[in-house]
C-alpha cells in the first residue's frame, strides 16, 4: 500500500471553552531581543492563538521561542533574540484555552507516538518499511528530506556509498552535520581513511592520525570545500556528491573542532539560524549518530507545517547505537510524529538505501 499522509482535522471550535476563551493578550517590546514580562513559550506542538475572536495557527512553530502577533493578525514564531521594538509579543502561561492558547495533541489521525523504552531488543521491521515508503513519497511530491549526520556515518565504506547514492538519485535535499563528519568524509575521499583507519578494512595506518589535519589544511589552503573538490583529488564520498549536486550543507561547529573546514559555522547564532533555515523547510529529517545536532534539529524543527493551505506532519526519525540519544530526541519532540530505532548507523544507511533505490 503506498504512503498517505495523515489527514489533519482542527480542533472543535464550538466547544464552550473555546467559543468563551479570551484573546490572547498582548506586550510590546521595548528593547531588541527582550521579550515584556510575562511571554508565552511555544512547543514544537500545535498551538492556536485566539486574535480578535479568531483562533489562529502559525504556519510552523520552535521549540522555547516567542509567538509575535503580525498587522494581519496572523501569528509568527521567532528567536527571542529576533525580537525587535515594536513586536507584539503573546503572554500566558496556560494551553487549555483558557489565555487564548490552545496546545493541541490529537490534530492527525496516524502520527506516530513513541515513549521511553525502545531498545535493542524492540522489532523495528515495520518502522524500515513505513520509512521506505515515507521517502519515496516524499521524493514524488517535493519534500524536503534532512539528515543529521555525526562523523560515525562516515567511517565505513559501504555507508559512504550508499549516502552518496541516495544523494544522486533525490533523497537528501540538505545536510546538517558538524564539522568532524565532513572532515573525515573529505578524508577518505582523499586518503582513503577516517581518524587514520582504511574505510573499509579498518586497518590503522602509519601516521594516521595525520590524516584528517592533512584533509584540513588542505581544505583551508584552497579556501573551500568547493574549490578543494575542483582540484580533483577528493576521488569519492557523500560531502562531494552533495557539492555536485547542489544540495545545502550547514556545518555548525563545536568547541572541540580541529580546523576548522571554511564552511563551518562557529559562531552560535549564525549556526542555529543557518541549521533553522533547513529545519523549516524540511517535511522528513532523518538523524543519524549525533546527540549534540539530533537534540538541536528536534528543537528547531516544527512537528507540522503548513503547505498550500493543509496542515501536514513533519516526522523525525532518531537512530542510534544508544538508546539515551534517541530517548532525548523524541524527549525533544515531546514523543510526537517522532520515530527511533536502536541499530547500528551504518547498517542502517546501507538498507535505506537498498531498499529505497531498489
Amino acid at each position: 500500500m503506498s504512503f498517505q499522509l495523515p489527514k489533519f482535522t482542527p480542533p472543535d471550535f464550538t466547544q464552550d471553552v473555546l467559543v468563551k476563551a479570551p484573546d490572547v493578550k498582548i506586550g510590546e517590546v521595548e528593547k531588541d531581543g527582550v521579550a515584556p514580562q510575562g511571554f508565552y513559550i511555544t512547543s514544537v506542538l500545535p498551538e492556536y492563538f485566539k486574535v480578535k475572536g479568531e483562533w489562529v495557527l502559525p504556519a510552523q512553530t520552535s521549540l522555547d521561542c516567542a509567538a509575535i502577533v503580525k498587522d494581519d493578525n496572523t501569528v509568527e514564531v521567532v528567536e527571542f533574540r529576533s525580537l525587535k521594538v515594536g513586536d507584539k509579543v503573546i503572554l500566558g502561561k496556560s494551553v487549555d484555552g483558557s489565555e487564548g492558547i490552545y496546545k493541541y495533541l490529537e490534530g492527525f489521525d496516524n502520527i506516530p507516538k513513541v515513549g521511553f523504552g525502545r531498545s535493542v531488543e524492540s522489532s523495528f521491521s515495520k518502522d524500515y518499511k513505513e520509512l521506505y515508503e515515507l521517502l519515496r513519497y516524499e521524493k514524488e511530491n517535493n519534500g524536503h528530506i534532512v539528515w543529521v549526520l555525526g562523523p560515525a556515518v562516515v567511517f565505513d565504506y559501504d555507508t559512504r556509498v550508499a549516502l552518496s547514492e541516495l544523494a544522486e538519485k533525490g533523497f537528501v535535499n540538505a545536510l546538517m552535520a558538524g564539522n568532524a563528519m565532513a572532515t573525515h568524509d573529505l578524508e577518505g575521499g582523499l586518503l582513503g581513511t577516517a581518524l587514520g583507519q582504511n574505510i573499509y578494512t579498518q586497518e590503522s595506518v602509519p601516521m594516521g592520525h595525520y590524516n584528517h589535519l592533512d584533509l584540513i589544511n588542505e581544505a583551508r589552503r584552497a579556501g573551500s570545500i568547493e574549490a578543494l573538490l575542483s582540484e580533483g583529488n577528493v576521488k569519492d564520498g557523500f560531502i562531494k556528491a552533495c557539492v555536485e549536486h547542489n544540495i545545502p550543507i550547514v556545518l555548525a561547529g563545536s568547541i572541540r573542532d580541529d580546523g576548522p573546514l571554511p564552511p563551518v559555522y562557529h559562531n552560535v547564532t549564525c549556526g542555529l539560524d543557518a541549521m533553522k533555515e533547513q529545519a523549516q523547510k524540511a517535511t522528513v529529517i532523518i538523524c543519524l549518530a549525533t546527540v549534540l545536532h539530533s537534540v538541536a534539529t528536534a528543537n528547531l524543527a516544527s512537528s507540522y507545517k503548513v503547505v498550500d493551505g493543509i496542515v501536514r506532519p513533519v516526522y523525525v526519525y532518531s537512530i542510534d547505537i544508544a538508546e539515551y540519544a534517541v530517548n532525548q530526541v523524541a524527549a525533544a519532540r515531546e514523543h510526537v510524529g517522532v520515530k527511533t530505532i536502536v541499530t547500528n548507523v551504518q547498517d542502517f544507511v546501507v538498507n535505506v538505501q537498498k531498499n529505497v533505490l531498489k
